[in-house]
Formats: C-alpha cells, sequence, structure tokens
C-alpha cells in the first residue's frame, strides 16, 4: 500500500469519527440521499433535469413533513389515550402478570408521559434549529457535488500531477466513491423492501378499518428504513392500536406482522442476496453506537459505514512476513 493510500485511509477515518463526535449526522445523510436522488433524477443524461426534479422533491416532502408532523403531534397522545388502557384493561381480565401492580397509575403516569413528551417538543427548539441548518446546508452540498465533484487540483497549473497532495486528493476520491456506492447499495435495498412492507401493511390496515391509518402507513414507511430495529417500533404500534379495535385484531395484526416479515427476509436475500452479509448481531452493534453518537441518523448510517469498512477492507491483502532473523548466505 502507497503514502498516499495510506494517508487517504487515515483522513477518510478521521472524518468518520468527527461525523460521530461533533452529530453531523443529518448533515452526512441528507447530501448522500440527495446526491442519490439527483442521480436517479437525471436519468444518466440531464443534469439539469435532474437538478429541477431534485428541486420540486425537496419542495414537496418539506410540504408533506410538516403536515405529517402537526398529525403526528395530533395523533399520538390519542393514541396513548386509547391504546394504552386498552392493552392494561386486556391484561387485568386475562390475569396476566405485569411488572408492576398499580394499574390506575400506569394508565395515568404512561399517557402523561407521551403528552408530555409531545407537548415539550419547544424546548428544544434550538437543537432542532441546528439540524435544520444542517439540512439545509446537506441538501446544497448535494447538488455542488452532482453538478461539480472537482476538488480543484485538474486546473491549477502549480499543483503536479505526481505531488503528495494530488495523489492523496485522488486517492480520497476513490475512498468517497465507495463509500458513496456502500450508501446506495444498502440505502437503496432497504427503500425497496420498506416500500414493499408498507404496501402489504397499508392493504392490512385499509382492509380492516385501522383507526389512524395514514399516519401508521408512514410511521411503517420511516421506520422501514432502519434495519431490525424499525420494524420492532412499527409493528408494536400498529399491534397496541389493534387493541382499540379489540384483543382479536390485535393478535390478527400480529400474526399478519410475523408473515411480513418471513416474506422481507426472503427479500432481503433476493434483494441484498450475498452483497453485504453483516451478521445480525454485528448490525444491532452497529445500531446502537449509532443512536447513542447521533439519534436515528446515526442507527441508518450504521449499516452503510459497515459495509464500507467490509469492502475497504476486503481490497487490501495482507503480506505475510516470515518470522525470525534472515540466515546470511554462506560464501561460495
Amino acid at each position: 500500500m502507497s503514502s498516499p493510500t495510506r494517508i487517504s485511509y487515515v483522513i477518510m477515518a478521521v472524518l468518520l469519527v468527527l461525523i460521530g463526535w461533533l452529530h453531523l449526522g443529518v448533515l452526512v445523510l441528507t447530501a448522500l440521499f440527495g446526491y442519490f436522488a439527483l442521480r436517479l433524477f437525471s436519468f444518466g443524461r440531464s443534469k439539469l433535469l435532474g437538478v429541477a426534479l431534485y428541486i420540486i422533491m425537496v419542495v414537496a416532502i418539506g410540504c408533506g413533513f410538516f403536515y405529517f408532523s402537526h398529525q403526528v403531534y395530533i395523533t399520538l397522545p390519542s393514541i396513548a389515550e386509547t391504546t394504552i388502557p386498552a392493552i392494561v384493561e386486556f391484561a387485568e381480565k386475562k390475569g396476566v402478570e405485569l411488572p408492576f401492580s398499580d394499574y390506575a397509575s400506569l394508565k395515568t403516569v404512561a399517557i402523561n408521559e407521551v403528552q408530555e413528551s409531545v407537548a415539550n417538543v419547544g424546548r428544544y427548539a434550538h437543537a432542532a434549529a441546528f439540524q435544520f441548518a444542517l439540512l439545509l446546508v446537506g441538501l446544497v452540498v448535494a447538488v455542488s457535488l452532482f453538478l461539480s465533484a472537482r476538488w480543484g487540483t485538474e486546473d491549477d497549473p502549480h499543483t503536479a500531477r505526481d505531488s503528495l497532495y494530488a495523489t492523496v486528493v485522488r486517492e480520497l476520491d476513490v475512498r468517497f466513491q465507495t463509500f458513496y456506492r456502500s450508501f446506495a447499495k444498502v440505502i437503496g435495498a432497504q427503500i425497496v423492501i420498506s416500500v414493499i412492507n408498507t404496501a402489504l401493511t397499508a392493504v392490512f390496515l385499509v382492509w380492516n378499518g385501522y383507526p389512524y391509518g395514514t399516519v401508521l402507513i408512514v410511521l411503517t414507511f420511516l421506520c422501514g428504513l432502519l434495519p431490525i430495529i424499525g420494524n420492532l417500533l412499527s409493528n408494536t404500534l400498529i399491534v397496541a392500536v389493534g387493541f382499540t379495535i379489540s384483543p382479536k385484531m390485535a393478535l390478527i395484526a400480529l400474526a399478519f406482522l410475523v408473515v411480513i416479515h418471513k416474506l422481507e427476509y426472503f427479500l432481503n436475500s433476493k434483494i441484498i442476496g450475498d452483497r453485504i452479509k453483516n451478521p445480525m448481531w454485528l448490525t444491532l452493534i452497529g445500531l446502537v453506537l449509532g443512536e447513542k453518537l447521533m439519534g436515528i441518523p446515526g442507527m441508518i448510517l450504521a449499516p452503510v459505514v459497515l459495509h464500507y469498512i467490509k469492502v475497504e477492507a476486503s481490497r487490501n491483502k495482507v503480506t505475510e512476513v516470515a518470522a525470525g532473523p534472515v540466515e546470511p548466505r554462506s560464501a561460495v
């Protein structure tokens, strides 16, 4: 491995550490998603068409996000008020032993906790404003990279092509391209799986007349972008809302979601195939570390980083050095 290659690996490692340490997950994730969308919308022909469709998409998603946030703000406390008492009452009737004894206080505390968490969103306005600024910067960075991804060394007459700076820049370009390909491979497959899972779940919810259907469908898609944990979150919410219809409906929903997940395992093997092959325990550790460092953006980026590290490590062969001192040749 050459010195410029080693330097590029060190710089890339430092950048990944800084992203986690400085909580820049939103910035990186937005830039990657934006660049991914721009390449998709350009159809490999016109960059102007890609940028135009990208702007339309950003405006549409922004409007949809504000509308959905308003619906969630209204709906989540209502879901808590109806589902938690229904679950607790079902446990009381069936004599199920729960890890608490005061059912009435549990209802009050749980409902108040959810309502207070939703009502106190304003306390985090400063952090939300910072993350929103990172999101805007990420959107602009994506367009800038899409239109011109040059480093500035190509047209600089004072920079020799074989200089340390120029060679390190070329190696860094390879590192970044590899990282983006890992993102496109992992997230692209995850989006396809999430869309299929959401479509089947939407049919089930509409067919059975589930309340809060729109919110549940959107949350199912968003949670589907999180491997393993995302499904647990959306499924728990769907089964809990099923209790507001009847305990039987909750059990039917649970059985349906188990079948869906079996199908999802098949889709994972077919769509992602043998290209990633990260064991579940390693993915879970990555998700936990990502959540601790950057929250939900960190959980989304964790499988990408794991795949990137695996790809880079698989490129370089380890040369074995013979152990022990080298014996001098005898003079003839």
